[in-house]
């Protein structure tokens, strides 16, 4: 009887899913890339990202060719664009601030050399803060008791005032008029409101006389009794409250300064 000879096979694990499995990790791999180069990308360059992305996992484009839609140091060029972009526009508003705040002292200077020259300092002041440049003048500055005629001695400091404000153009003005809590008893003003607007236009109308200001800068507006700087019970204070005010508005704001 003869001996059947066996045959000796090697056995071998099936490792076909090892190619699926290469494929899939190549294909998250590209994914990482593609993610982490497409987070600090614009608009345009993400639609082109999506694009080839779909493609790829479309059986288009392999997804390593888009290596060369993604210059990888493009980001750091483009925060580095930014932060010059952001540095020109602060010193930009640095300069503009320094300009604003030199024009409103040289204004307040000129406002408070005239004021002394006249020896009005019982009648006008001068205020500059974060906001305007403030010029208040006291009623009988410039007005009769109850009246809102510009008297003839007064149209010259209207005047001057008016050559002063045309040296700094491009701020807004704002002309108010104020009174005290009295009430009116005439019949061409009903009311303080009344009497306090009408005080605020016939002092602006002597300011925008002048051709070289721009009356688009301007405007005016009666507060009647309701902004008070003392109190009506006395007669100092009710005087201090019957004013107008002339305030030259700052065009920057300390707020609007970019933080350091």
């Amino acid at each position: 009887m003869s001996k059947k000879k066996h045959e000796e096979h090697e056995e071998h694990v099936d490792e076909t899913w090892l190619i699926p499995y290469a494929d899939l990790l190549t294909l998250l791999l590209a994914l990482f890339i593609i993610l982490f180069a497409s987070s600090a990308m614009d608009a345009k360059k993400y639609d082109s990202v999506m694009r080839s992305l779909n493609s790829a996992f479309t059986g288009g484009m392999a997804p390593f060719s888009m290596s060369n839609l993604i210059p990888i140091d493009e980001p750091a060029n483009a925060t580095k664009g930014d932060g010059q972009e952001q540095n020109n526009a602060q010193s930009q508003l640095e300069a503009k601030l320094q300009k604003e705040e030199k024009d409103l002292e040289e204004l307040k200077k000129s406002m408070d050399g005239f004021i002394k020259e006249n020896n009005m300092g019982d009648q006008l002041t001068t205020k500059l803060d974060n906001a305007k440049l403030t010029i208040t003048i006291s009623d009988k500055a410039l007005f009769n008791s109850g009246s809102a005629t510009i008297k003839d001695d007064s149209r010259a400091l209207a005047v001057s005032m008016s050559d002063m404000l045309s040296r700094y153009p491009g701020y807004q003005v704002e002309v108010a008029g104020h009174t005290d809590n009295v009430p009116i008893h005439r019949q061409d003003f009903e009311t303080n409101w009344d009497l306090s607007a009408k005080r605020a236009v016939n002092f602006m109308k002597i300011l925008l006389d002048n051709s070289k200001i721009d009356p688009s800068y301007y405007h005016s507006v009666g507060y009647g009794e309701y902004r008070p700087v003392a109190s009506n019970d006395t007669t100092e204070g009710r005087a201090a409250n019957r004013r107008v005010e002339v305030s030259i508005l700052r065009n920057i704001k300390p707020t609007d300064e970019i933080a350091k």
